[in-house]
């Protein structure tokens, strides 16, 4: 049944129902944006479709057009991570990618590190952080203010001698990890180097999933107002991650039980 027609029924003008309805949509989409916003308080980092998806679950009907374009007029988004650091340097030599056949198969026979930017309201500073690839364990990281090579040089050195050596280490062809300070200490130790392609993301997908499950799980959530906040937080959610997050990759065990787990079934072999 038509509008034009319930109007000539009940004897009032169209006028008058189309902004009786325009004013029940405005109510709707009004309820809505709340719902959103509840949504984007907890979980800063969905987008449009997961937000739908939440909301669905709560019983209330919305489609994910209705939500893009709430959002959108609302001027509300998912938190994203920022600037790209991989900056080459045309004299520095670059390495291979030495991953795209490799079968990771134990503890220590790959890590990978990676720069990300975090913002403060002080300032902005760099996170590096040094990961075993078959456990997803984060080994060691360091922030700071700078971008010079021998401060994240002294990390990977410090890392060897708490770890030991990998057979193979992988990184982006950042200026950082292409400088003689750093490739110098993988030469010393006697590992192979391994670097991203270039416009290659995906080569250090690892690395990038840890970026993400950091800033979306704790900083842009805490919203830390200095480096020594930032410190601490960043050293609990790490431990949180390495003993207490589980992963579906490693079939929902932690990477602590991936990286130990080796090591006793080594020992057990030894024993034998």
């Amino acid at each position: 049944m038509n509008i034009a027609w319930q109007c000539k029924a009940l004897g009032i003008s169209r006028s008058v129902a189309y902004y009786a309805k325009e004013a029940t949509n405005q109510e709707r989409d009004i309820l809505v944006l709340e719902h959103v916003r509840s949504v984007l308080e907890r979980l800063p980092f969905y987008g449009y479709r997961k937000v739908t998806r939440q909301i669905c679950a709560k019983h209330i009907p919305v489609t994910e057009k209705q939500v893009r374009r709430i959002m959108a007029r609302a001027g509300l988004q998912a938190i994203f991570p920022g600037r790209n650091l991989s900056k080459a340097r045309q004299e520095h030599k670059k390495y291979p990618y030495l991953l795209s056949e490799k079968k990771i198969r134990y503890p220590n026979q790959v890590w990978a590190t990676d720069l990300t930017y975090i913002k403060l309201p002080s300032g902005h500073v760099y996170l590096m952080a040094i990961i075993d690839l078959y456990s997803r364990r984060v080994l060691n990281w360091i922030i700071t203010n700078t971008l010079d090579a021998p401060i994240f040089a002294s990390c990977l050195q410090e890392t060897i001698e708490q770890y030991g050596c990998p057979a193979i280490f992988n990184t982006d062809q950042g200026c950082q990890f292409t400088s003689e300070c750093w490739t110098s200490v993988l030469h010393e130790h006697g590992i192979a180097i391994s670097m991203d392609g270039k416009n290659r993301a995906l080569d250090n997908i690892y690395v990038e999933r840890l970026w993400r499950s950091l800033k979306y799980e704790d900083i842009y959530i805490k919203q830390y107002e200095s480096v020594r906040e930032l410190r601490d937080g960043v050293a609990r959610y790490f431990r949180f991650y390495n003993t207490e997050r589980f992963h579906q990759s490693l079939d929902y065990r932690t990477p602590d039980e991936m990286y130990r787990s080796f090591q006793v079934v080594d020992l057990a072999n030894q024993a034998a």
